[in-house]
């Protein structure tokens, strides 16, 4: 080998850091192990294997401990700082999120693979699910476009599986399908949009790209300016944004309860946290183009996803889910709103943290009250939102947890930290200078608040008949119960996530 030749060859050899990468990790290898398993443990232990998972989902969680207060790069180009993999304060809080809301879509799943009588393969949920997490984990740690993309994809795949795994429902095959198709198409034009910034940069490291882009030849300009609004599309689908939302309502209603539950989260998850890297580390200079398609994205949506929670009839089959994923879509655009507004800020790093705060309320809530729908849903397989009506004389703990967690949603007390989380988000327009932001997001909160409350003054009616306890199982009732206490104690100290709002994440 020449001279020339060794050094170069030296340079692609890239030391690999294994403490900073081990919770995705973790997270796939015990993906792997439980499908392995699954060929040799018998039908009568395949429950094992969920708790196997949502073991090693923990583990990993856990694995975020050692690398607190310490910023760590690895898969990094030798004599410069682009690095493919960072686990940062921003990648640590999202894994968090990713991993945390993994774990209680694993334990409402524990009890819906039981109630389904093996009509639902085990080992196959499983693994799809881990493997999934393990991609959404992945993701907020990515620092270049192509681990970017992949890392969406391993996230995004066995979703699609996860929602048609249903053999033989109709329902759930149909909302697989156009689950899938719309999500491929997202991604095949982000693919493009990406393809276009590496043709003008010339490669693929946010941190280069941010530096490059700003110093494209004028030949290559309009290049560029299509290649950054391409690659946003697709991660503008994953928060379910307006217009590429019309997937969700079908989707949530088709899918196994929990998977529509780790969707509304850790679906939304990637879509933000892809969003917050491309835009504030990427492609800061392009500000002027994505900041005001982000504002008006976030208005379009939220009040697109409020209205057509407010349309749901009570008495339709799913209608609490439908609300739900109505919610959901409203809900992304209150946290579209900062990450719009970092783009008139001089700190846009600092500005993105309100979407952070956000995002770790809704996680928690919203799980919530897919738990409480979760137990529902096993005695009134309709899940309509006549069948709540009463829920406080059926089972009043869960009554109370469900309208406590609708009120965070809603932000009214005592949901101090929804109430609190919204007021970060309108801060965060109106400092922005997006007044008119501001005001149709106050009048979005204001219409949210009349299906919400519907919703809750339900419990508290007169149960038609008389009411039936039954047993909850042990699974169910510990997911509900830690997003229960999750939900009360960060309504106690809001500072515990609200000071993401008020920090530089990178």
């Amino acid at each position: 080998m020449s001279s020339v030749a060794q050094p170069l060859a030296e340079n692609l050899v890239q030391s690999v850091d294994w403490l900073a990468i081990a919770p995705p990790t973790l997270t796939a290898l015990v993906g792997l192990v439980v499908l392995v398993a699954d060929l040799f443990v018998g039908e009568t232990r395949k429950p094992l294997l969920g708790w196997v998972s949502v073991a090693g989902l923990a583990a990993s969680a856990l694995l975020l401990l050692p690398l607190l207060g310490d910023d760590r790069s690895t898969f990094c180009v030798d004599g410069t700082h682009a690095c493919s993999y960072t686990a940062d304060n921003f990648t640590l809080v999202i894994q968090f999120l990713v991993l945390g809301g993994a774990l209680l879509a694993a334990l409402l799943s524990v009890t819906t693979l039981k109630d389904a009588e093996r009509q639902l393969p085990e080992g196959e949920y499983w693994f799809l699910l881990l493997s999934s997490a393990a991609g959404a984990a992945l993701l907020p740690a990515s620092r270049d476009l192509a681990t970017l993309i992949v890392a969406l994809e391993v996230a995004s795949l066995p979703a699609f599986a996860l929602v048609g795994i249903r053999h033989g429902d109709r329902k759930s095959s149909e909302a697989a399908l156009k689950f899938f198709l719309s999500s491929v198409t997202a991604t095949a034009v982000s693919l493009m949009g990406i393809s276009f910034v590496y043709a003008s940069t010339g490669t693929l490291y946010l941190i280069q790209v941010a530096d490059r882009i700003q110093h494209v030849d004028g030949q290559l300009h309009t290049l560029a300016q299509t290649g950054v609004v391409l690659t946003l599309v697709g991660f503008a689908f994953k928060t379910a944004a307006v217009p590429f939302h019309f997937w969700v309502p079908d989707t949530y209603v088709g899918a196994p309860l929990p998977i529509a539950a780790y969707l509304s989260v850790v679906g939304k998850a990637v879509g933000f946290t892809g969003l917050i890297l491309v835009t504030v580390l990427a492609f800061p200079s392009y500000a002027d183009v994505w900041g005001p398609a982000l504002a008006a994205l976030a208005a379009l949506t939220m009040t697109v996803g409020n209205v057509g929670a407010l349309r749901q009839q009570a008495t339709r089959a799913y209608s609490a889910v439908r609300l739900l994923a109505w919610s959901s879509v409203g809900q992304a655009g209150y946290l579209l709103v900062p990450i719009a507004a970092a783009a008139y800020s001089g700190h846009p790093q600092q500005s993105v943290g309100s979407t952070v705060a956000y995002a770790l309320m809704y996680a928690a809530v919203n799980l919530g009250a897919f738990a409480v729908a979760a137990l529902v849903g096993r005695t009134k397989t309709a899940n309509r939102l006549t069948d709540y009506r009463g829920l406080y004389a059926r089972n009043p703990l869960a009554a109370l947890l469900l309208a406590f967690f609708l009120l965070c949603l809603a932000g009214l007390p005592p949901g101090i930290i929804g109430l609190f989380a919204k007021v970060t988000v309108f801060s965060a327009a109106v400092d922005a200078g997006l007044g008119w932001l501001a005001v149709i997001m106050a009048v979005n909160v204001v219409v949210a608040l009349f299906y919400y409350l519907q919703w809750t003054a339900l419990l508290f009616r007169a149960p038609e008949g008389e009411p039936v306890e039954h047993r909850i199982p042990a699974p169910l009732t510990a997911a509900i119960a830690l997003t229960g206490v999750l939900g009360i104690a960060l309504s106690g100290a809001p500072q515990l996530v609200l000071r993401f709002a008020d920090t530089g994440l990178f």
